[in-house]
């Protein structure tokens, strides 16, 4: 073989080895800036989904102390409570208590507990407790701006769990508690049963 031949052909493998190393090079780039603009990418849809997410906006809160525990008032005041908890009161709308809960029935889990009557006495009743939930409700209600009392009954005698005019007596059929939202926003309820208070806020949606 000539030396000629044989320098072509050394000349040839060393180009044909480096250029598959270049050719590998720029691959690597493409990947890396590809894989880089694929987590940018990623990052950006991320923040803006989190950027978009409606997030309540606590208006008000309010806690009343439980002072009568007995096993069957506490279930009373819990189902009311997870029953009003989500409610949803829309801007204009108006809120009734006993609508939104409904008769408390024996079916429903609800017991025979404390209730006073038209004249100021103690009798038992199924879903005695309730008046407690829709007064501490009532005092929410009382911090926020355009959130209208439309209807709002005393007890007829003075009650543990809130200081005298503050509270909102309800019973299915007869007295009522009501607000209207008069906000340009709507509002939701939530309400809790500690066992030893009862906690009800409202948030802006």
């Amino acid at each position: 073989m000539s030396k000629k031949i044989y320098f072509f052909i050394c000349f040839s493998l060393v180009f044909i080895l480096c250029g598959c190393n270049k050719v590998n090079d720029v691959e690597e780039e493409n990947i890396k800036s590809n894989t880089s603009l694929s987590l940018k990418s990623s990052n950006s849809s991320t923040t803006r989904l989190s950027a978009s997410k409606k997030e309540s906006e606590l208006l008000a809160e309010f806690t009343t102390t439980i002072y009568d525990t007995s096993d069957d008032r506490e279930t009373n005041m819990t189902i009311a409570c997870n029953t009003l908890s989500g409610t949803v009161v829309k801007a204009g709308e108006t809120f009734s208590f006993c609508d939104t809960l409904g008769p408390a029935k024996p079916e429903d889990g609800y017991k025979k507990a404390d209730v006073l009557d038209a004249d100021g006495e103690i009798i038992q009743e199924y879903g005695g407790g309730k008046c407690q939930i829709s007064t501490t409700l009532y005092n929410v209600v009382l911090q926020i701006p355009n959130l209208v009392v439309v209807e709002r009954h005393p007890h007829s005698k003075e009650v543990a769990y809130i200081e005298t005019g503050k509270d909102a007596a309800v019973s299915y059929g007869s007295v009522d508690f009501k607000f209207r939202n008069d906000n340009p926003y709507d509002i939701v309820i939530d309400a809790v049963n500690n066992l030893d208070t009862i906690y009800v806020k409202i948030s802006k949606i």
